[in-house]
């Protein structure tokens, strides 16, 4: 299938003797609106921009003491591209990038556009996706838009466009941070009000050189910013700074962002009680509402009172809220008094004391980021669990699905199905049930009527554990996380009573240890159990299911959300003078004539050579072949030939692979070989980790192409061989 290309992209040596080669790119010479990639692949690093000056910006950039170092210049241009097209791209190209993960980016993160113009969502969504494509195919990045969307470190990247909330939050932070009357900053806002990706910005952005620091010409408020950094640069030259992040799971999270960051360290992400260890100039404290007094802390109890001693207070009294005043010039939480969940929670009078105390001020976050459907489900989701909607009210958002299932099997299936479709969709349910597959991995903890689930089998990082949308997560593994739908479990601890038409908790049924002990007061447990509800149902971005295991909430839910249809089945050469092996050549093999193995690709009795792409460093595990066939053709065009390396194992999800057909021919490719996207799926077991399910996903204009999906057998009749690097030709 043909395909008109909507952009170009070019490559050029940077250096001042290849500015003439830039000026026979039309684009380049008349001045029309392009993006721009300088690279240096040797040691990795890239600065991406845009401009319509492209030979007076190539100058500029070879003056600057980072930029003259890189080696390679990509030009990126189209016929479609805009001044705002560019902008956004450029934007776009920053955000996936620092995400993909193969470069360092030497760009700031202030000053990403983010601005609605003429065919942005009808035209240039397909543009960029196809710039992204040609980057896959010319090596620049290796794992696919629809990957890196569901990733953390796409999700709590530093480089996002802040809203115009998030800005006025920024400024208010940074007037304060200079103000010496100022030492608490409390930042309000509820869930998916931003609140972690303010405090990542602001992290990566005082961390910045000012000379990084990109700004555009969209906002006054950026010029201010810029002003302030200045100011606080002068003050604080380079601050000792921490990341704060009491819940386990959420800071291994936030570690692995922070290492593909440039100048940041995942050693910046520290527990509370790795703040005895030295003082800092500026504490932020991200789900500060989790920080904890001495309570129903179980294991933690040793390590609270250790760390009490060592800062010189006493146990009984004081809590991580006042470790962090203690051991921080500058202290910002960031807060939500309604994500308290448990009673080692410190108490939320302590906060209200640290706002209403000299020397601290707060600020107010309003705007709803992820949830789709905005502030006004957010505010439904209070008065549903508060018993506050008006009779009749049904609530219906045109870009939120929301609904309520009669069925569990109903709900488990439809979880399983977005998952395929989207990622990152889980269950998530109330506590309870007693973690029995804790201590028996064949035991089932949530066993209703034919449907038998576990919990979360692990609690670090457990959203992105392989088969995770097989488990049913908690409170604890979901806090603080993003997904694209949740489905939600109400438990038996929770029912409603018609005659009161109220909600009310049953203890008995309540099966957090340290979440429930020691609670005399029923209204201060139902606050509890009513907060961890409204945090799990605002995890979901484009979607939210709810089961209920009381047959009365049931049917009081189904007053109130559009109630789910039930299922039904349905059926289903580059001319080069002199090549030199591994110098500037590779091996080229014909997949179609090939039948050896492909594990020692050196004793290969025939063996051609062929002229590798500039830019590329080459190693002995590269190799190339001609790719036929249509279904990669967003990437690889038919008939192209491709470079690829060896296959290194580690996780190969969202890359192309090169996949040997142990016992069958790809109908296509016309030999054992294919060329597709790779996805896994694991599960962890007594025996170690072990496939559910292996997709290899067609990246193609030609929407008849299907997803191969194998199962752990079928997969052994398949072997991956070689990673794709790039396109040799085109």
């Amino acid at each position: 299938m043909s395909h008109s290309p909507m952009v170009e992209i070019q490559r050029y040596p940077f250096s001042r003797d290849a500015l003439n080669d830039l000026r026979d790119n039309a684009f380049a010479a008349g001045n029309w609106p392009l993006v721009y990639l300088l690279s240096d692949e040797k040691h990795r690093r890239a600065y991406i921009g845009e401009t319509t000056d492209t030979l007076t910006r190539m100058s500029t950039h070879l003056k600057h003491d980072e930029k003259q170092l890189l080696t390679a210049v990509h030009l990126i241009t189209s016929e479609y591209f805009n001044k705002s097209a560019t902008l956004d791209v450029e934007s776009l190209l920053i955000k996936y990038m620092a995400a993909d993960g193969k470069y360092t980016l030497l760009n700031g993160n202030l000053g990403l556009a983010d601005h609605n113009y003429y065919q942005r969502g009808a035209l240039y969504e397909e543009v960029f996706r196809e710039v992204w494509n040609r980057l896959i195919a010319k090596g620049v990045v290796s794992r696919t838009l629809d990957h890196l969307d569901n990733s953390d470190v796409f999700k709590y990247s530093p480089y996002k466009s802040l809203s115009f909330d998030q800005r006025q939050g920024l400024l208010t932070i940074m007037h304060e941070l200079l103000n010496p009357g100022v030492k608490s900053i409390v930042v309000e806002g509820g869930a998916g009000t931003g609140k972690s990706v303010l405090a990542i910005f602001l992290f990566k952005l005082l961390h910045s050189e000012e000379h990084q620091i990109n700004l555009k010409e969209f906002s006054e408020e950026e010029a201010e910013i810029n002003s302030l950094l200045s100011s606080l640069k002068a003050a604080m030259p380079k601050p000792k700074m921490a990341l704060v992040v009491p819940m386990t799971s959420f800071r291994t999270t936030l570690k692995k962002a922070f290492r593909h960051v440039s100048g940041l360290s995942p050693d910046m992400v520290i527990s509370p009680s790795e703040l005895t260890k030295q003082h800092y100039d500026i504490v932020l404290v991200d789900e500060s509402h989790r920080l904890r007094k001495r309570k129903n802390l179980g294991a933690y109890f040793g390590s609270f009172d250790k760390a009490c001693a060592a800062l010189g207070m006493d146990k009984h009294t004081c809590c991580e809220v006042d470790w962090v005043c203690q051991q921080a010039g500058k202290a910002i939480f960031f807060y939500d008094e309604g994500q308290s969940i448990k009673p080692s929670d410190a108490d939320v009078e302590v906060f209200q004391r640290l706002k209403a105390a000299k020397g601290s001020v707060t600020h107010r976050l309003l705007s709803q980021f992820r949830v789709k459907a905005g502030q006004p489900y957010v505010e439904f989701v209070d008065k549903l669990l508060n018993g506050r909607v008006e009779d009749g009210v049904v609530f219906t958002a045109r870009n939120y699905e929301f609904e309520v299932f009669d069925s569990l099997k109903d709900l488990v299936r439809t979880i399983n199905e977005k998952e395929e479709q989207v990622g990152l969709s889980r269950l998530i349910a109330g506590y309870s049930w007693p973690w029995a597959s804790k201590k028996d991995s064949e035991a089932y903890d949530i066993v209703i009527d034919d449907v038998q689930l576990r919990w979360n089998s692990t609690n670090t990082d457990w959203i992105n554990k392989e088969g995770s949308h097989r488990e049913v997560g908690c409170i604890h593994t979901t806090q603080g996380y993003d997904l694209n739908y949740a489905g939600i479990i109400f438990g038996e601890e929770i029912r409603y009573d018609p005659e009161s038409q109220s909600i009310v908790i049953d203890k008995g049924n309540y099966h957090d240890r340290n979440g429930g002990q020691g609670i005399k007061d029923p209204a201060e447990l139902k606050q509890y159990i009513l907060n961890i509800y409204r945090t799990i149902m605002l995890r979901g971005i484009r979607g939210t299911f709810v089961y209920a295991c009381d047959d009365a909430l049931r049917k009081y839910l189904k007053q109130h959300i559009p109630v789910h249809a039930t299922h039904v089945e349905q059926s289903e050469a580059t001319n080069v003078v002199e090549l030199e092996p591994y110098v500037n050549a590779v091996p080229l093999f014909d997949l179609q004539a090939a039948a050896g193995d492909f594990s020692d690709l050196q004793i290969a009795e025939q063996k051609d050579w062929v002229a590798a792409p500039d830019g590329v460093r080459i190693r002995e595990d590269m190799f190339a072949c001609r790719v036929v066939g249509e279904s990669m053709n967003r990437v690889i065009p038919n008939g192209a030939l491709c470079l690829f390396r060896t296959d290194r194992g580690g996780t190969r999800n969202g890359r192309t692979v090169l996949v040997e057909c142990i016992d069958s021919v790809d109908a296509e490719f016309d030999s054992r070989y294919t060329v597709k996207v790779y996805e896994s799926f694991k599960v962890e077991d007594e025996h170690g980790w072990r496939h559910t399910r292996i997709e290899l996903k067609p990246n193609s204009h030609d929407d008849s192409f299907k997803t191969l999906e194998l199962t752990d057998e079928e997969a052994l009749g398949y072997r991956v061989v070689g990673e794709f690097v790039c396109l040799i030709d085109e």
